[in-house]
């Protein structure tokens, strides 16, 4: 097969969708090495975007990024920064509740609070498909917690409350980042995410210091954990979706993004026993077909604005 015609038979580019695939992939086993490594989640949270933020910037500079940029634009990297920690220590913490697939599933629910941020915020419209797709998730929420909230195991609320907690923050670095992508005279897209990274491992580490937490890593199997996590999850994994999805369609794109909770949901169950009978598998089809059908119909609302400019 020649370069010109390395595709899909459907007409899609092999190469950025292989990169989505080991990059969704990757990025899937965030919260196994989250539940693996032997420290606490403010730990593990300074690891990862160190590990990944350095790896990140060592990329950049040899790409030949620069990273000299108006003042303006480092205020947005540290406000992405910001609303970064306090996600990540949001969800490392509703992981050690309820387990890597129950909240990443539910961190994936940015997609209804970045679409209702965006309706209020910048007056975006509401798809309907997104509107319909919300009680959906919370249908197949229900059936993946279990139907008696009397019998859920101790643990269980926090999880989930820290979970949609994970959804918000997450919510809100997106629309930080996309900013800061959208302003004359910013930082290159791997440099940019680099220096996020690090200012990251910044506020971890200050805030670290008011609660007593140990940087200390126990053992040298804790020690590869949390390189992996950093390397694979905040470094070449973002590396490979960054370059690959803005090369595909856009509803390819969304439902391809679907592979990171579908996987980890499945790590869980297969590593870690998380109990789930047939109703729990119904309702994580659900939740993560709801999360599919509400990308795919702000993307729609999105691609009808965009005519709707340039036909005026």
């Amino acid at each position: 097969m020649t370069s010109s015609s390395q595709s899909l038979s459907s007409g899609l580019p092999l190469g950025p969708l292989l990169r989505v695939l080991a990059g969704g992939t990757m990025i899937s086993f965030a919260g196994v090495f989250v539940k693996l490594v032997d420290v606490g989640a403010s730990t593990s949270v300074f690891y990862r975007v160190f590990f990944g933020g350095m790896a990140l910037l060592l990329i950049a500079l040899g790409r030949g990024e620069r990273f000299r940029v108006k003042r303006g634009i480092w205020g947005m990297v540290l406000v992405a920064g910001l609303f970064f920690v306090l996600d990540l220590e949001a969800w490392h913490r509703s992981i050690l509740y309820i387990g890597p697939g129950l909240a990443t599933i539910l961190g994936n629910f940015q997609v209804f609070i970045l679409a209702f941020m965006g309706a209020v915020v910048y007056r975006e419209r509401l798809s309907l498909r997104l509107i319909m797709a919300l009680p959906l998730a919370m249908g197949g929420l229900w059936l993946l917690l279990g139907m008696d909230a009397r019998s859920l195991p101790e643990g269980t609320i926090p999880g989930v409350l820290l979970g949609l907690l994970t959804a918000v923050f997450y919510a809100c670095y997106i629309l930080t980042l996309r900013r800061s992508q959208g302003v004359e005279g910013r930082l290159p897209l791997i440099m940019n995410m680099a220096l996020i990274s690090l200012a990251t491992a910044l506020f971890s580490g200050v805030s670290s210091q008011f609660h007593d937490v140990s940087f200390a890593i126990p053992t040298m199997a804790d020690a590869g954990y949390l390189v992996a996590y950093g390397l694979l999850c905040q470094g070449l994994g973002w590396v490979l979706l960054s370059s690959a999805l803005p090369k595909l369609p856009a509803a390819v794109a969304g439902l391809l993004m679907l592979i990171q909770p579908t996987l980890s949901f499945i790590w869980d169950i297969l590593l870690f026993d998380r109990p789930t009978g047939p109703l729990g598998l119904l309702g994580a089809c659900m939740a993560i077909f709801a999360i599919w059908v509400g990308i795919s119909g702000q993307q729609a609302v999105q691609r009808h604005a965009a005519r709707h400019v340039l036909q005026r």
